[in-house]
């Protein structure tokens, strides 16, 4: 990892955009750092990189709220969470690193289509909430596209949305789910080799844009509409994964 101009011009906005999204917007968009970093750094280094800052920015979140989550559905979520970490980890033990490109990509891509079918109502809020093993699916989904690219956002929000809880209870629960998870990911990632000396070098030299990230997207709540927030991220989304995905098969 080469700490040059080159480096920062990709990795401050990254790391920025990140912490706006989990301090004012919702968290849902912060995972688009990591395909932005992996325009330049290899997937592992990627996502790598990125976990420590959102663990940070976790347990900001974390102490806004605090207790207020819904203890039984968000375990239904980390135990399904653990065999999909464990698929990641076998998977970027044995491929290589255009397929962990093109799944990034993928999941990039896919995300704006879920966003863009959710916004428009071609997905259908669940009308009966779902048990035990419902959690337990979705949860093994959220392991795994949070482990290769910190994209677990969607899957869980299957689960919770089918809970029917209010805004508060939600959000607290989405936040105890990812910290949990975060944690989960933490010694795989050191057994696959995904951590190095350079990982946290940059993340001691990147922890002040995180919080400033945070900052400014607590600012930017009450200033800034959703919709743009999130249109851009979009437009960053799709340009970014679909760079990937070409890269990964060419």
């Amino acid at each position: 990892m080469l700490f040059d101009a080159h480096f920062f011009a990709f990795a401050i906005p990254a790391v920025i955009f990140a912490g706006m999204s989990k301090g004012g917007f919702g968290s849902a968009a912060a995972f688009a750092a990591t395909p932005f970093l992996a325009l330049i750094l290899t997937p592992g280094q990627a996502v790598g990189l990125m976990l420590p800052l959102l663990m940070i920015m976790d347990v900001t979140a974390i102490r806004v709220f605090w207790r207020k989550w819904d203890w039984p559905v968000a375990r239904q979520l980390i135990i399904g969470a653990v065999p999909g970490i464990a698929l990641g980890g076998v998977l970027y033990g044995i491929a290589s690193p255009d397929v962990f490109r093109f799944l990034i990509g993928v999941v990039a891509i896919g995300f704006v289509i879920y966003q863009g079918a959710k916004a428009k109502g071609w997905i259908p809020q669940p009308k009966v909430r779902m048990g035990a093993k419902g959690g337990l699916f979705w949860g093994a989904v959220t392991g795994f596209t949070s482990f290769i690219s910190h994209a677990g956002g969607p899957p869980a929000a299957v689960y919770l949305l089918s809970q029917k809880m209010d805004k508060t209870t939600y959000q607290a629960t989405s936040v105890i789910v990812f910290w949990a998870v975060n944690l989960l990911k933490f010694i795989p990632y050191f057994m696959v080799g995904i951590f190095s000396a350079d990982t946290f070098k940059a993340d001691a030299m990147l922890f002040p844009f995180a919080i400033l990230g945070v900052l400014a997207g607590a600012y930017l709540h009450h200033k800034m509409s959703d919709r743009l927030f999130f249109a851009l991220a979009y437009i960053f989304l799709v340009v970014t994964g679909s760079k990937l995905i070409f890269d990964a098969l060419t």
